[in-house]
């Protein structure tokens, strides 16, 4: 019996100590594995850089967050600086982030930066949203045109209150700013503010107020504070990130994006169609087809690529086409200038016109308009005046070209048939001459006629010194 006792008893601390051996294991793996997680641990950094956002910023974010998933980074970084921009990229943007399986940190950074009118609304998208010092955050009321940037409707005025579009532009920003909010558990109250009443407030007063979730010196100091956070994704996914110590990637925009970019610049399409209207109107003032045709053509094609991303207003490039018509009609009609001041309104007007949106920054600005236009106008004006100056000038080809110019006798004329021949030299070439009176060498004559290669002429009373 004591032997088997004390079998028993072996067995059951062999027993625990496996059991207590294969724990150590476990957990030493399991906390190797976490070390190789940690130390394999990527974050996918973009910046924004005083951007506005526009279709080609919405292409550059959906790209990122495409990679970041590929590569399974922690997280999406979106370094974020950018005054506004179109609402309809801004509403890409936020339905990509929503739907994003990797997580978004948006940064208003650096110092000094502002996330403006779009901006609040990618702040308030984002799973984690923080600020950098002396930033600021707000100002998302719609602009209708002709208003201020940012400035709400005069609803207190007797003589004009909010038109119906207004009103709805309006409610619609303001509960879009509150769904946001309230799915990120953030200040739906003020993120309505923001954009029923414009208000903006500082990276401090975000913070108390609940607007963000944390403030940040830099992106190192970000990585650190968000590191162990919990966030939640679609279908109510939980992730936890792992960001102390992790390898930043940074991805730029590509060539392509960076012309596209600089092409879609409203102010640079434009003058794109102006230089290529001067090329190609210069070009068929000129025989056959050269440098400025070519160029013409090439910023032709560069302004239409980069309003393709625009959004135009029809009539505004209609007013622009009416204007160049009018210009080039004024170097054929006379209309005492009618038609080039016709042109200088309608390119201001269109030019104005042009890109359809509300925001300031992503329209044609009328300090490039109005120089523009004015500069057309001058040309055309020169051009027009060339033209009439070559058709009141001289015929310089054809037989009519030698009527009224003077020839020298190179020999004193013999009679013929009533008549006086001889040989005179003009424009440097020998021809034969007739005259209806003498002529000795010497004499200056002046051409009356040409039939064939005879210069019928008659003498001026003057001789060659």
């Amino acid at each position: 019996m004591q032997g088997t006792g004390f079998d028993m008893t072996g067995r059951i601390l062999l027993t625990l100590l496996l059991a207590a051996s294969g724990l150590a294991q476990a957990d030493a793996r399991a906390q190797t594995d976490a070390a190789q997680d940690a130390s394999a641990a990527t974050v996918l950094h973009i910046r924004l850089d005083d951007a506005p956002i526009t279709p080609v910023t919405a292409r550059f974010i959906e790209r990122a967050l495409e990679k970041a998933a590929e590569e399974g980074a922690q997280c999406l970084v979106i370094e974020l600086d950018t005054p506004g921009g179109l609402v309809t990229s801004t509403q890409a943007i936020v339905r990509n982030i929503i739907a994003s399986d990797v997580p978004v940190v948006v940064y208003v950074s650096p110092s000094g930066a502002r996330a403006a009118s779009a901006g609040v609304f990618i702040t308030l998208s984002s799973h984690v949203a923080a600020m950098a010092p002396a930033t600021r955050i707000g100002a998302a009321h719609p602009v209708t045109i002709g208003g201020a940037p940012g400035a709400p409707p005069d609803t207190t005025s007797s003589r004009r209150g909010p038109s119906v579009m207004e009103e709805k532009m309006v409610n619609d920003a303001v509960a879009w700013s509150r769904s946001l909010a309230e799915l990120r558990g953030r200040n739906a109250e003020w993120a309505a503010l923001a954009v029923s009443e414009s208000r903006s407030i500082t990276s401090t007063e975000a913070l108390e107020q609940n607007v963000v979730d944390l403030l940040a010196d830099d992106l190192p100091a970000l990585l650190a504070q968000i590191d162990g956070r919990e966030v939640e994704l679609t279908e109510g996914r939980m992730r936890t990130l792992r960001t102390a110590g992790a390898v930043v990637h940074r991805e730029s925009m590509w060539w392509g994006e960076k012309v596209l970019g600089v092409v879609s610049n409203p102010n640079v399409a434009f003058l794109l169609l102006m230089f290529g209207f001067y090329g190609v109107l210069f070009e068929f003032y000129s025989p056959g087809w050269g440098v400025s045709g070519t160029i013409g053509v090439i910023c032709l094609v560069l302004g239409f690529f980069g309003m393709s991303v625009l959004p135009i207003n029809y009539a505004g490039l209609l007013l622009i086409a009416l204007a160049l018509g009018l210009f080039v009609a004024e170097a054929f009609f006379t209309s005492f200038g009618a038609l080039t001041l016709g042109g200088v309104v309608c390119m201001v007007l269109g030019g104005l016109m042009l890109v359809d949106t509300p925001v300031e920054v992503m329209r044609v600005s009328a300090t490039v308009v109005v120089p523009v236009a004015l500069a057309t106008a001058a040309i055309t004006v020169f051009l027009a005046a060339s033209v009439v100056k070559a058709m009141r000038g001289r015929i310089q080809t054809g037989a009519e070209a030698m009527m009224g110019t003077e020839a020298v006798a190179q020999e004193s004329f013999e009679a013929a048939d009533g008549r006086f021949e001889g040989l005179v030299m003009t424009h440097g070439e020998l021809w034969r001459a007739v005259s209806g009176t003498p002529v000795t060498a010497g004499d200056v004559l002046e051409v009356e006629n040409r039939e064939g290669l005879t210069l019928f002429v008659h003498p001026t009373g003057r001789q060659t010194t």
